[in-house]
């Protein structure tokens, strides 16, 4: 079975919308947590202005903290950035992963960044090109790539046209990122068969809304394109601020719950996962999209499997 990548969103994605300030140690408890239980990467926080998401606010010390752990064996530690001072900032916390990206609808564009696609996508290329000088690794996005809230259809060759010019650039581990929840599996095997058909070099990553019921189906839709990173969150928390309408991710637990069904993330530990959701919903008081911290895991998974003659 293929290597795949579970990359836990949860710290930033998952939080950032929440108007419940969580303090510093409970997310260094979630997020130590996670650590442990053998995810890939997990997404910190994002270097963004306070006032706008006070959620990421101790983003830089949380990396100071964390980064003070042995890295050997340890996940990598990954961290948004908008701009350059962002990355500035990434850089003095010890961002392992920089991911950033750019917005395919002109609107969420704005929205988000204050900034056209295309000088969003002038200066995210020179700041991951500068991410590189520094010594990080680099993943870049092209959000809103299956639909807008606000404009509805995006155009499928304009989303091809981005991650042409990141690929030109030299970047080439490239996500792409249903930021509104309008993906529907024919339409991310269509996207994804043509961004894996334009270099043999490209490492694809793949994020998922849940917002109309299709998050997992379109999981298993990338995953079958050749997608190896599959970014989540613990207990499906989350959804972009700057969206018409604002949905959970697909929940990391429901994620490596199924994938272990059929031989991958086998060394991951559910249990841990589960007892993060179970933890991020208690304190939120609410109950959350995520079904497997809900009804449990599959007996089973844990036992040999049968093999027919």
């Amino acid at each position: 079975m293929k290597k795949v990548v579970i990359h836990e969103v949860g710290p930033r994605d998952g939080l950032q919308m929440e108007k419940q300030t969580v303090p510093l140690e409970r997310k260094l408890s979630w997020i130590e947590k996670v650590l442990t239980a053998g995810i890939d990467v997990v997404q910190i926080g994002s270097f963004v202005n306070p006032e706008k998401v006070p959620q990421m606010a101790e983003t830089d010390e949380l990396f100071r903290r964390l980064g003070k752990k042995p890295a050997l064996g340890r996940p990598v530690l990954s961290g948004l950035v908008l701009n350059e001072r962002g990355l500035e900032r990434g850089i003095a916390s010890g961002v392992e992963l920089f991911c950033m990206g750019v917005s395919a609808s002109e609107t969420h564009s704005r929205k988000n960044t204050g900034m056209s696609v295309d000088e969003a996508l002038h200066r995210v290329i020179a700041m991951a090109l500068e991410a590189r000088r520094a010594g990080r690794e680099v993943q870049v996005s092209i959000q809103s790539a299956f639909g807008c809230g606000f404009e509805g259809e995006v155009s499928e060759a304009r989303v091809i046209e981005i991650a042409r010019t990141y690929v030109e650039a030299g970047l080439t581990r490239i996500s792409l990122a249903d930021t509104a929840g309008h993906a529907h599996p024919d339409q991310v095997e269509r996207l994804f068969s043509a961004l894996l058909g334009l270099d043999a070099t490209i490492e694809a990553a793949c994020h998922f809304h849940d917002t109309y019921g299709l998050g997992m189906a379109n999981v298993y839709a990338a995953l079958g394109m050749g997608v190896t990173s599959f970014e989540s969150s613990f207990a499906g928390l989350g959804g972009c601020p700057f969206t018409k309408v604002a949905a959970g991710n697909v929940p990391t637990e429901d994620v490596v719950h199924s994938f272990q069904r059929i031989g991958l993330c086998s060394n991951v530990n559910l249990g841990t996962l589960i007892d993060v959701a179970r933890d991020v919903a208690a304190y939120f008081g609410r109950e959350l999209p995520g079904r497997v911290h809900k009804t449990g895991p599959l007996a089973y998974l844990a036992r040999p499997r049968l093999v027919e003659a």
